[in-house]
């Protein structure tokens, strides 16, 4: 029977820039924006099937360097900015009304972006016949619609016997391949949606004596109700759908 292996081995490189800003102003009021560039490439990310939308194995084992591409883990960009606001009005008022009922307010909000990750477009089936299916790529038609698919129907000769397939959907990017079919895509190439998330917080400050207070916060997140997807799940943005463990392919 086929013996399935787990090399431990493996490279990856990493470059990456950060910068970092802050500024303080007078009256209650700070900015700070975070931004970081980076490159992560390798030949193998995740293990032990923690992920179904990156390979753990490599498509050949005799040629592990043809799997050199974008790393799993790869955000190209990510821009953070953060605000701080606490209001001034009435702060000097000796009117207690005024003071705590109009004013204490702070207000505070967070935007990230971040550029999507990649991930490997499968067929499921051993394309290659070496034995194992899990880390066979799929057929790249490069006139194809972007971040489509397709399943494909076996073309028999008279003798039963298959000698190609037939694409159901020839317009997709992404071809299924079959058994013994050449799989032409690689590894990481199918970039998924990015980060694009907006949180903003209000809070009111009562003061009870010099050294105690009460504060209530109300906080909005993804105020903007952007939909932030889970990768590799259809439909869902749970880590995990709770009436199933059934884990959804990218079709």
């Amino acid at each position: 029977s086929p013996i399935t292996s787990f090399l431990n081995i493996g490279n990856s490189s990493y470059h990456g820039m950060a910068l970092d800003l802050t500024r303080r102003f007078s009256h209650g009021m700070m900015f700070k924006t975070a931004y970081t560039w980076s490159h992560a490439m390798d030949d193998s990310t995740a293990e032990l099937n923690s992920t179904q939308i990156t390979p753990r194995r490599p498509q050949n084992f005799r040629d592990l360097r043809s799997d050199w591409a974008n790393s799993f883990l790869d955000r190209r960009h990510r821009l953070t900015l953060t605000w701080f606001y606490e209001s001034q009005w009435l702060r000097n008022s000796r009117n207690w009304m005024l003071a705590n009922l109009v004013g204490n307010w702070n207000f505070s909000g967070v935007y990230t972006a971040e550029s999507p990750q990649w991930v490997t477009v499968q067929s499921g089936t051993d394309s290659n016949l070496n034995g194992d299916s899990a880390a066979d790529r799929a057929i790249v038609n490069l006139n194809g619609r972007p971040g489509t698919g397709s399943d494909v129907r076996a073309l028999r000769n008279t003798a039963g016997k298959t000698v190609g397939y037939l694409a159901l959907d020839p317009t997709a990017q992404y071809i299924k391949a079959g058994n013994g079919a050449w799989a032409t895509g690689g590894r990481n190439t199918l970039p998924l949606e990015g980060i694009n998330n907006f949180d903003v917080t209000v809070g009111k400050t009562f003061p009870v004596s010099e050294s105690k207070r009460f504060e209530f916060n109300a906080s909005f997140v993804n105020a903007l109700n952007n939909p932030q997807y889970v990768s590799g799940r259809i439909s869902s943005v749970t880590p995990k759908d709770s009436r199933s463990t059934r884990n959804h392919l990218i079709p």
